[in-house]
């Protein structure tokens, strides 16, 4: 089966900046996330990590009898 995609690769020009720019972005994505992760605020987190458990909203999936 890589015979087949290889074979068609070679008769693309340019074709080997692709696995270097998919590398890129996602060192840079994963990058970028744990800065985040690990200078975001302590008191956000907390009120992301409660939004499940709040009784404000309205549950639309209950069927009244």
């Amino acid at each position: 089966m890589f015979k087949f995609i290889k074979g068609n690769l070679e008769n693309i020009d340019g074709v080997e900046i692709y696995p270097i720019v998919s590398l890129l972005i996602f060192f840079i994505f994963f990058a970028a996330l744990f800065f985040w992760v690990f200078t975001a605020k302590k008191a956000h987190i907390t009120e992301v990590s409660n939004i499940p458990l709040n009784d404000d909203t309205l549950n639309v999936n209950t069927i009244e009898e």
